[in-house]
Protein backbone atom coordinates (compact mmCIF):
# COMPACT_ATOMS: atom_id res chain seq x y z
CA UNK A 1 0.00 0.00 0.00
CA UNK A 2 3.12 2.49 1.03
CA UNK A 3 3.99 1.90 -2.50
CA UNK A 4 1.09 2.58 -4.04
CA UNK A 5 0.78 5.91 -2.12
CA UNK A 6 4.28 6.99 -3.17
CA UNK A 7 3.62 6.27 -6.83
CA UNK A 8 0.11 8.54 -6.72
CA UNK A 9 1.98 11.73 -4.77
CA UNK A 10 5.11 11.23 -7.63
CA UNK A 11 2.47 11.36 -10.19
CA UNK A 12 0.49 14.11 -8.95
CA UNK A 13 3.90 16.04 -8.68
CA UNK A 14 4.71 15.17 -11.93
CA UNK A 15 1.09 16.52 -12.63
CA UNK A 16 1.73 19.89 -10.87
CA UNK A 17 5.00 20.68 -12.23
CA UNK A 18 3.33 20.41 -16.08
CA UNK A 19 0.31 21.92 -15.32
CA UNK A 20 2.73 24.83 -13.95
CA UNK A 21 5.13 24.81 -16.50
CA UNK A 22 2.15 24.98 -19.53
CA UNK A 23 0.41 27.95 -17.72
CA UNK A 24 2.58 29.84 -15.39
CA UNK A 25 1.72 33.46 -16.59
CA UNK A 26 4.71 35.69 -17.62
CA UNK A 27 5.06 39.61 -17.72
CA UNK A 28 2.29 40.42 -19.93
CA UNK A 29 3.72 43.11 -23.15
CA UNK A 30 2.19 46.61 -22.06
CA UNK A 31 -1.24 47.09 -23.79
CA UNK A 32 -0.05 50.15 -25.98
CA UNK A 33 3.35 47.88 -27.34
CA UNK A 34 2.92 47.99 -31.87
CA UNK A 35 5.36 45.85 -33.35
CA UNK A 36 6.17 47.45 -37.18
CA UNK A 37 7.84 43.83 -38.22
CA UNK A 38 7.76 40.19 -36.96
CA UNK A 39 10.94 37.80 -37.62
CA UNK A 40 10.29 34.09 -37.45
CA UNK A 41 13.07 31.76 -36.91
CA UNK A 42 12.46 28.27 -37.74
CA UNK A 43 15.64 26.26 -36.48
CA UNK A 44 15.06 28.38 -33.41
CA UNK A 45 11.61 27.93 -32.71
CA UNK A 46 10.98 31.36 -32.12
CA UNK A 47 8.87 34.69 -33.08
CA UNK A 48 10.18 37.71 -32.44
CA UNK A 49 8.05 41.33 -32.25
CA UNK A 50 10.17 44.56 -32.95
CA UNK A 51 9.60 48.05 -32.50
CA UNK A 52 12.36 49.63 -35.13
CA UNK A 53 15.46 47.93 -33.58
CA UNK A 54 14.08 46.99 -29.93
CA UNK A 55 12.49 43.42 -29.40
CA UNK A 56 9.10 43.76 -27.90
CA UNK A 57 8.71 40.20 -27.27
CA UNK A 58 9.82 36.63 -27.99
CA UNK A 59 8.05 33.81 -28.13
CA UNK A 60 8.76 29.49 -28.71
CA UNK A 61 6.53 28.37 -31.25
CA UNK A 62 5.42 25.13 -32.96
CA UNK A 63 5.85 25.15 -36.41
CA UNK A 64 4.57 22.88 -39.68
CA UNK A 65 4.96 18.91 -39.19
CA UNK A 66 8.00 18.70 -41.52
CA UNK A 67 9.39 22.53 -40.39
CA UNK A 68 13.50 21.55 -42.68
CA UNK A 69 13.17 23.64 -45.79
CA UNK A 70 11.03 26.09 -47.51
CA UNK A 71 6.96 25.62 -48.27
CA UNK A 72 7.30 23.89 -51.86
CA UNK A 73 3.72 22.45 -52.07
CA UNK A 74 0.31 22.35 -50.18
CA UNK A 75 0.49 19.49 -48.02
CA UNK A 76 4.23 19.40 -47.50
CA UNK A 77 4.00 20.27 -43.77
CA UNK A 78 6.50 22.62 -44.09
CA UNK A 79 6.68 26.83 -43.05
CA UNK A 80 7.60 28.91 -45.40
CA UNK A 81 10.77 31.02 -45.17
CA UNK A 82 10.36 34.68 -46.82
CA UNK A 83 9.44 37.74 -46.69
CA UNK A 84 5.92 38.49 -46.34
CA UNK A 85 2.89 40.63 -44.95
CA UNK A 86 0.30 40.06 -42.22
CA UNK A 87 -2.46 40.76 -44.59
CA UNK A 88 -5.76 39.95 -42.62
CA UNK A 89 -6.94 38.55 -39.42
CA UNK A 90 -9.56 35.62 -38.48
CA UNK A 91 -11.22 36.19 -35.06
CA UNK A 92 -13.39 32.83 -35.96
CA UNK A 93 -10.48 30.49 -36.94
CA UNK A 94 -10.55 26.78 -35.66
CA UNK A 95 -7.36 27.73 -33.87
CA UNK A 96 -7.66 30.57 -31.03
CA UNK A 97 -7.51 33.85 -33.36
CA UNK A 98 -5.45 34.07 -36.56
CA UNK A 99 -3.13 36.34 -38.43
CA UNK A 100 -2.50 35.30 -42.48
CA UNK A 101 0.71 35.40 -43.92
CA UNK A 102 1.07 36.59 -47.17
CA UNK A 103 2.24 33.25 -48.42
CA UNK A 104 2.25 32.19 -51.78
CA UNK A 105 4.16 35.20 -53.19
CA UNK A 106 3.87 35.25 -57.30
CA UNK A 107 7.00 33.39 -57.52
CA UNK A 108 6.05 31.00 -55.26
CA UNK A 109 2.69 30.59 -56.60
CA UNK A 110 4.80 29.90 -60.50
CA UNK A 111 7.45 27.83 -59.07
CA UNK A 112 4.73 25.60 -58.11
CA UNK A 113 2.30 25.50 -60.79
CA UNK A 114 6.28 24.72 -62.81
CA UNK A 115 6.40 21.67 -61.10
CA UNK A 116 2.47 21.05 -61.44
CA UNK A 117 1.44 20.94 -58.03
CA UNK A 118 -0.57 24.02 -55.38
CA UNK A 119 1.90 26.14 -53.59
CA UNK A 120 -1.10 25.92 -50.52
CA UNK A 121 -1.92 28.83 -48.60
CA UNK A 122 -3.66 29.68 -45.47
CA UNK A 123 -0.59 30.06 -43.65
CA UNK A 124 -1.38 31.69 -40.13
CA UNK A 125 0.24 32.37 -37.00
CA UNK A 126 -2.61 31.16 -34.60
CA UNK A 127 -2.88 29.92 -30.83
CA UNK A 128 -4.11 26.16 -30.21
CA UNK A 129 -6.87 24.62 -31.60
CA UNK A 130 -10.02 26.16 -30.21
CA UNK A 131 -10.97 24.10 -26.81
CA UNK A 132 -7.20 22.54 -26.36
CA UNK A 133 -6.01 25.77 -24.89
CA UNK A 134 -5.60 23.60 -21.94
CA UNK A 135 -1.97 22.17 -23.22
CA UNK A 136 -0.79 25.56 -22.61
CA UNK A 137 3.06 25.36 -23.69
CA UNK A 138 2.98 21.53 -24.19
CA UNK A 139 2.29 22.17 -27.31
CA UNK A 140 5.63 23.07 -28.05
CA UNK A 141 6.93 19.68 -27.28
CA UNK A 142 6.44 19.21 -30.95
CA UNK A 143 5.50 20.55 -34.70
CA UNK A 144 2.27 20.21 -35.11
CA UNK A 145 0.70 22.57 -37.52
CA UNK A 146 0.30 21.60 -41.33
CA UNK A 147 3.04 24.89 -42.19
CA UNK A 148 1.81 27.76 -39.59
CA UNK A 149 3.38 29.02 -36.49
CA UNK A 150 1.48 27.91 -33.55
CA UNK A 151 1.93 29.88 -29.94
CA UNK A 152 -0.01 29.38 -26.43
CA UNK A 153 -3.85 31.75 -26.57
CA UNK A 154 -2.52 33.84 -24.16
CA UNK A 155 0.78 34.56 -26.28
CA UNK A 156 -1.69 35.10 -29.28
CA UNK A 157 -4.01 37.36 -27.60
CA UNK A 158 -1.02 39.39 -27.16
CA UNK A 159 0.67 38.97 -30.50
CA UNK A 160 -2.69 39.57 -31.92
CA UNK A 161 -3.19 43.25 -30.04
CA UNK A 162 0.58 44.12 -31.15
CA UNK A 163 0.64 43.02 -34.50
CA UNK A 164 -1.04 45.53 -36.99
CA UNK A 165 -2.43 44.14 -40.19
CA UNK A 166 0.55 44.91 -42.85
CA UNK A 167 2.91 44.26 -40.34
CA UNK A 168 5.73 42.52 -42.39
CA UNK A 169 6.89 39.38 -41.28
CA UNK A 170 10.34 37.60 -42.58
CA UNK A 171 10.59 33.25 -41.72
CA UNK A 172 14.30 32.33 -41.67
CA UNK A 173 15.25 28.93 -42.00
Amino acid sequence: MALVLKLVLVLAVVALALWLYAHWPRSALPAEARADRVLALKAERRLRLYRGDALLREYSVALGFAPVGAKEREGDGKTPEGHYVIDYRNPNSRFYRSLHISYPTASETLRAKARGVSPGGAIMIHGLRNGAGFWGRLHRWRDWTAGCIAVTDAEMAEIWRAVPDGTPIEIRP
